[in-house]
């Protein structure tokens, strides 16, 4: 089994979300939440303004901790074809200055504005909906309840 750990951002501003356009070398796109992984040595809380200055071009700053999301993802839909456990630490986020671009040299495509209503739309991974109910319900345990994958959400 593979494992990682991430740092995800969830950036609420006027009912929108910061959502970003992943496109990886092999597959369709998916939108998801600014974020990636903990590089080593590296604190979540510093890991996940990193992830938003590349994958987006804005500076942010962290107003909170929303919660920590734990999956294992089945070799059978995993990227690698092996299975894949994700934690991922989700932050409340506010952007403070930059401008939106698409990440240099990377696979995030584009980021983006997008009405909360509207995400319930697009196909986009797991994480933006897990960090979209952490935001919503901010739950004292920091844990929410597993998000179902299929049809437009993806692991």
């Amino acid at each position: 089994m593979s494992f990682r750990l991430a740092a995800y951002a969830v950036c609420i501003e006027d009912g929108r979300v910061l959502l970003a356009r992943h496109v990886p070398p092999k597959g369709e796109s998916t939108w998801t939440l600014p974020g990636g992984r903990v590089e080593h040595a590296e604190d979540p809380f510093d890991a996940v303004i990193r992830e938003v200055a590349e994958e987006t071009g804005c500076d942010a700053v962290v107003d909170r901790l929303l919660g920590v999301d734990s999956r294992v993802i089945p070799a059978a839909t995993a990227r690698a074809g092996v299975e894949h456990q994700n934690v991922g630490v989700f932050y409340r986020v506010r952007i403070t200055g930059g401008r939106l671009r698409p990440e240099p040299n990377g696979e995030t495509a584009e980021a983006v504005w997008t009405p909360v209503p509207e995400v319930a739309f697009l196909r986009r991974s797991s994480l933006v909906d897990i960090g979209l109910a952490l935001a919503r319900t901010l739950p004292a345990t920091g844990h929410t309840a597993p998000v179902p994958v299929g049809g437009l959400i993806q692991h």
